[in-house]
């Protein structure tokens, strides 16, 4: 159910289309990647009100109706002529795609599992990973052979095809729901050996937002959505700025998904047996070896470094993100605390490709804009790190 769901791994899909809507539609690089941006933030307003209505109906009936409309998101915007079509369409597939069906699957695993959690995490990520490295071709093969306009409806068909009958059969709101408990435990005292869930801390949603490490939490996941959709966002610039050719580009972008996927199973391991702040900061400096290797890559092997830098650092910090809101505020009111969790990341990813264009259109370079932004996930670290897990207070 991940498919489509990473800031980044969205933005591979997206990116595929815009030199062909640029094309036909003759309008400015600036005007697309402003009503991205603009779609962008619309879509991350939506997502406290989806985490609501995961608490309230559970994912079992709202996954599926996310699914049929992701898909009709995708039809519409095979159908666009106007540049508030593009606004309307981008802000739709933000919203149901990297924002919906980030926060649904990853709100049921922390439902489903306690103790195995990380781990359960990771493997749930394998469906992003899966993403970045399969959908990119398939997409250019598509767009090649029958035009953007219709890719767009394939690709609706084949998010029908792949997610509408598993959401629909396989999906469960809770393993309470079923007579089960967490972990796949299936008895009160297995449940006693493994883990206490009924001392199971839950905050709700106002007690989460009293808490210092809600907010430091909030900000340390911002700068992997933020870089690392900027960086996948001008790839081919990028590369070009250091005068690397587009097949580099293309074997840098590739690359990004195996070092992903060494990422998660890393972090799935890590967070189940170490704090999962400590985990956390790890990335953060994971992706800021990346940065830096922008700053001096010269060679097709040096751009092959940088891609799994970027993909290990965002595959570590996906997964604990994931992990650590459930084992901090525990599942009762996740949807909604992770709603607006998931807002803050739909935000960061909208945000990212901008100032990278601007500081780059200014000064002909990334260096300036690299060097800016390094403060970003350095801050991060240190707020991750001084995050802790909240006490709750005595309620009256």
């Amino acid at each position: 159910m991940s498919m489509f769901a990473s800031g980044p791994g969205q933005t591979y899909t997206v990116s595929l289309f815009v030199n062909p809507i640029i094309d036909e539609l003759g309008w400015s690089r600036t005007t697309v990647s402003g009503l991205y941006t603009a779609g962008s933030l619309t879509a991350a307003t939506t997502m406290f009100f989806v985490g609501r209505l995961l608490d309230r109906y559970g994912a079992r009936v709202i996954l599926p109706v996310v699914v049929v409309l992701f898909g009709i998101a995708l039809i519409f915007m095979g159908n666009v002529s106007q540049q508030w079509h593009l606004y309307a369409g981008f802000a739709a597939i933000r919203a149901l795609g990297q924002g919906s069906l980030t926060l649904i699957p990853t709100t049921v695993i922390a439902l489903w599992f306690v103790r195995l959690r990380g781990r359960v995490m990771a493997l749930n990520t394998l469906g992003g990973v899966a993403s970045q490295a399969a959908f990119p071709p398939l997409i250019h093969l598509l767009i090649s052979a029958f035009g953007w306009r219709s890719a767009w409806v394939a690709l609706a068909f084949i998010v029908w095809g792949l997610l509408l009958v598993p959401a629909i059969l396989l999906v469960r709101r809770s393993p309470e729901s079923i007579g089960l408990l967490p972990d796949g435990d299936s008895s009160q005292s297995e449940q006693k050996i493994a883990v206490p869930v009924e001392s199971e801390i839950n905050f709700t949603v106002s007690e989460a937002l009293k808490t210092r490490a809600f907010w430091l939490l909030i900000f340390a996941g911002s700068s992997q959505s933020l870089i690392g959709t900027a960086l996948v966002f001008h790839n081919v610039s990028v590369m070009d700025s250091r005068g690397l050719d587009t097949v580099v580009a293309a074997s840098a972008l590739s690359v990004i998904a195996p070092g992903a996927l060494f990422g998660t199973f890393l972090a799935g391991f890590l967070c189940d047996r170490f704090p999962n702040r400590f985990v956390l900061s790890v990335g953060q400096f994971i992706l800021i070896f990346a940065m830096l290797l922008t700053l001096v890559m010269a060679h097709p092997w040096e751009a092959i470094v940088y891609g799994v830098s970027l993909g290990l650092g965002g595959g570590m910090m996906m997964t604990t993100a994931a992990v650590i809101w459930p084992n901090y505020y525990g599942r009762k009111h996740i949807g909604s605390i992770r709603g607006i969790v998931t807002s803050g990341m739909v935000a960061a990813a909208a945000l990212g490709p901008l100032p990278f264009g601007f500081l780059f259109d200014i000064s002909n370079s990334y260096t300036l804009a690299v060097l800016i932004f390094l403060a970003l996930p350095v801050t991060c670290a240190i707020a991750a790190f001084m995050a802790p897990p909240p006490q709750l207070t005595q309620r009256t």
